[in-house]
């Protein structure tokens, strides 16, 4: 199985980061998450840098979540720095640039997550998002408890986070989760344009409108709080029954402990 891979590339002021597994639905594995770090650094690093587009490798999805074979088992053995390795970052927390998701089909779990991360959001009329995690005894640890109610209805933001269910995209934008839904073959193209026109802008202050919105919500001590609650869930019964039943494919059998 593929470790996958996060390429990095710079045109005309805008960095591109994609999630490169397309044969496993760009399910994020321990190097795609690192590099995804050293990418999304590299991108705040640079000063040609202007605005950053991150989407997905192939047709089909864009991040699927974490690769549950191999991630699970070693946050349930305690390895949670491999995904958080700083309990009050998420994905991009460190990202003052502009950040749009070119969301190119699936968006779920960890992939959710990642977006959840980005400004602006361009969504292909096939995507689909969801938070699944509690239907195999784990709970999104990537900061979904805090910015999903951030950024859309709380009733919204409960029924993705409580019943694992997946939304289309056409709900995802009548809840205000994604800016934009595009023809699948537009979405890539979609989300240049409007970097670019990002570009155009001043750039300490687009960079400074960031960084005053980022730093105003405070999330660095409720994204702590949510990495100390999800250590309950990580070393109980459930959190290694339930992926081992999806690996398996059949029902999980939980204890609620």
């Amino acid at each position: 199985m593929s470790a996958g891979d996060v390429t990095y590339a710079v045109e005309d002021g805008v960095a591109v980061l994609t999630l490169d597994r397309p044969d496993s639905h760009n399910a994020l594995t321990v190097h795609m998450v690192q590099r995804f770090a050293e990418a999304s650094a590299a991108a705040q690093a640079d000063d040609s840098v202007r605005a950053v587009v991150v989407t997905g490798a192939g047709e089909k999805a864009f991040c699927a979540g974490g690769d549950l074979a191999e991630l699970i088992p070693r946050l349930t053995a305690g390895e949670v720095e491999i995904l958080t390795p700083d309990p009050a970052k998420r994905f991009l927390s460190d990202v003052f640039k502009p950040v749009i998701a070119a969301v190119n089909g699936i968006c779920v779990a960890g992939g959710l997550e990642l977006m959840l991360g980005t400004d602006l959001r361009i969504a292909a009329d096939t995507a689909v998002f969801g938070l699944p995690e509690v239907r195999w005894g784990l709970i999104p640890g990537g900061g979904s408890h805090v910015r999903l109610p951030q950024q859309v209805p709380w009733a919204f933001a409960m029924q993705l986070l409580l019943t694992g269910d997946h939304v289309p995209a056409e709900r995802a934008h009548a809840a205000w989760l994604v800016n934009e839904v595009v023809p699948r073959a537009e979405v890539l193209d979609r989300a240049l344009a409007v970097a670019q026109g990002i570009v155009r802008n001043g750039p300490l202050a687009v960079r400074t409108a960031k960084e005053i919105a980022v730093r105003a919500l405070q999330n660095e001590p409720r994204f702590a709080l949510e990495a100390a609650l999800n250590q309950r869930v990580l070393t109980s019964h459930d959190a290694t029954e339930g992926p081992r039943a999806f690996v398996e494919k059949r029902d999980p059998q939980f204890r609620g402990a």
